[in-house]
């Protein structure tokens, strides 16, 4: 397949409407954001689309409603930023995509914005629906995907639409994502360490076992080592892990060898009783069996931190601990002060991914500094494990 056809700056877009797939699935509660930053890196691209005039159809989605609309998933706080932060005329459209959805939108005039809610509320969306992808793309004359962090769904909104739009591009944000993410894996700076965070074993092994192929060391935190603790028999007390992965992180210790892949799990951790008290560092072997795992601990950050000062490249994905309680954020902390400092000073070259590796390293009180930041949690796993996304497929 051929190269990704990426939005051209020097198309002539005046009066042209445009449907902008973007990513502002942000934190809201009680109707307030609580991070904008996913809908801040996107308003430079609509402010340039604003001043060449064209008429801006945007959509996204928000959470998971399944097909009901929920009121506490709906993009009006949204609405209410973009209406704020936008120098022109933002409408909102919560009605349904039928025969006269389209006279609707033809009265937006150039350089108007036009907001439709959590596209998520139709069920034909997350279907990947012919008729409804139909429905979105008459809508518009030019489609462009900035939303790389939805770009390894078959969803209407980043896939079948395209069959049904005349010009089809990836906006710069999805540029940037796919630029960064290449540096490292296509042109990486050797040694490259890979730190991998989350729960699941199960949902990342692909993206494990295809990553150690491509970097020195393979560092695993967060809920997912406790797998490999129970594998090693250590104790992990009440903490969460999951069942029959022994076979699977025997293969993974198999590969990694084969590969000459070093990973490393965490020597010690801070434990809690409960996941809103306080935390106490311990070693395997004095966690008490009602216990859970929830921060890597001291000894294991110098561990990480050692490596990271080794490395010249750093990619990382997943949270270290239990970050939504700043009692077991600093093991995550830790991680990003180290890599921030080493990207400054020694040019590291450091690709961060994921919301709650995003949201974690915000609750850090001075700015840090990385070579890239992705939003994308699956998408950014994916892409690294070589998988053709969909989303971008399509706009090839």
């Amino acid at each position: 397949m051929g190269e990704i056809n990426f939005f051209p700056d020097d198309l002539e877009i005046e009066n042209h409407k445009i449907i902008l797939r973007l990513d502002l699935n942000v934190p809201i509660k009680d109707k307030i954001i609580k991070d904008d930053t996913r809908i801040t890196l996107c308003l430079p691209f609509i402010n340039r689309l604003i001043e060449k005039k064209a008429k801006i159809i945007i959509i996204s989605h928000l959470g998971r409603p399944k097909g009901v609309k929920d009121p506490d998933l709906s993009l009006i706080p949204i609405y209410r930023f973009l209406k704020e932060k936008l120098q022109t005329n933002v409408y909102f459209f919560k009605g349904v995509f039928d025969d006269e959805t389209k006279e609707k939108f033809s009265h937006l005039k150039a350089g108007e914005v036009i907001l439709v809610e959590n596209i998520r509320y139709f069920k034909e969306e997350t279907e990947d629906d012919e008729e409804f992808s139909k429905k979105l793309g008459t809508l518009g004359d030019i489609y462009i995907n900035d939303a790389f962090s939805c770009s390894h769904r078959k969803q209407a909104s980043v896939h079948n639409i395209t069959k049904y739009v005349k010009k089809n591009y990836a906006g710069p944000l999805l540029k940037k994502e796919i630029t960064a993410i290449n540096l490292v894996v296509k042109n990486k700076k050797e040694p490259v360490t890979c730190i991998i965070g989350g729960s699941k074993i199960s949902t990342k092994i692909n993206v494990i076992t295809s990553i150690m192929k491509k970097v020195n060391n393979l560092i695993i935190v967060g809920a997912m080592a406790n797998n490999f603790f129970v594998y090693k028999n250590l104790n992990i007390g009440k903490s969460l892990f999951e069942k029959d992965t022994k076979d699977i992180i025997k293969n993974i210790y198999k590969k990694a060898k084969e590969s000459g892949c070093k990973i490393f799990i965490p020597e010690d951790c801070v434990v809690g009783i409960n996941f809103e008290g306080e935390g106490i560092n311990k070693n395997f072997n004095d966690i008490n069996n009602d216990e859970i795992i929830l921060d890597i601990g001291k000894n294991t950050v110098k561990n990480i931190i050692k490596i990271i000062d080794q490395s010249n490249t750093i990619l990382w994905n997943g949270p270290a601990g239990y970050f939504e309680n700043d009692n077991f954020l600093k093991g995550t902390l830790s991680i990003a002060e180290n890599i921030s400092k080493n990207t400054i000073e020694k040019s590291l070259i450091s690709v961060i991914g994921g919301g709650d590796t995003l949201a974690a390293i915000n609750k850090n009180k001075s700015k840090l500094s990385f070579s890239h930041l992705s939003t994308a949690g699956g998408a950014f796993l994916e892409y690294l494990e070589g998988k053709d996304l969909p989303g971008i497929s399509v706009l090839k």
